[in-house]
């Protein structure tokens, strides 16, 4: 049935629908944040069977609720105003493990742009582990590599100026670094906003 399938693409022209299933990189279609449908790639990549997500909230494939909230509205600005978005980020499967992957947007709706919108989604765990990382430790390393100082970290999270740099500390022991670019290095080299892995609730 799935090789008729095919031919009848192939016989019709419908390359489009071919590609969007079958290609090898997970591709999704979004409605305010709601899963219209993926392709299998996609499905696959999150532990999910072909269908399985379709018209599910997209919070789902996130650690928590609160990393979802943390992130939900990053690249909106930047859809707004060019239409292209991308960072990395850390994803939950079905089973409950922990990913890196690399996202790509495109939105339909520029002037609104999760209201309609298409995505990729790249598995990064063949080039970089995930390593286990506490709550408090995620927001640290988020904040880091968006640039900010020990001491606006502090200020974000209402923590003291000591608390941040113990953690700081803790991060470059955890992945055998000596200093902050080391750390970003050791976890793909990856900096600036292009870290989206962060819960930032007290």
């Amino acid at each position: 049935m799935v090789e008729i399938r095919i031919n009848d693409c192939f016989d019709q022209g419908n390359f489009g629908e071919l590609a969007f299933t079958y290609a090898p990189i997970g591709l999704v279609v979004t409605e305010n944040r709601v899963i219209r449908d993926c392709n299998i790639a996609f499905a696959e990549m999150f532990g999910y069977e072909d269908g399985a997500l379709r018209n599910q909230v997209f919070s789902i494939l996130y650690p928590t609720d609160a990393e979802f909230v943390n992130i939900r509205d990053r690249g909106v600005k930047q859809l707004r105003e060019t239409n292209t978005y991308w960072d990395e980020r850390i994803m939950a499967r079905r089973d409950g493990s922990l990913f890196w992957c690399r996202v790509r947007g495109h939105s339909f709706t520029p002037d609104s742009p999760l209201e309609r919108a298409v995505w990729s989604f790249a598995d990064l765990s063949a080039e970089r582990p995930y390593s286990p990382l506490t709550r408090r430790e995620r927001e640290i390393l988020s904040l880091l590599s968006e640039g900010l100082t020990s001491k606006e970290i502090a200020l974000s999270l209402d923590i003291s100026h000591r608390t941040v740099e113990v953690y700081r500390a803790k991060l470059l022991r955890k992945f055998n670094v000596n200093n902050t670019s080391g750390l970003f290095h050791s976890l793909g080299g990856i900096d600036g906003d292009h870290v989206v892995s962060a819960t930032r609730e007290k």
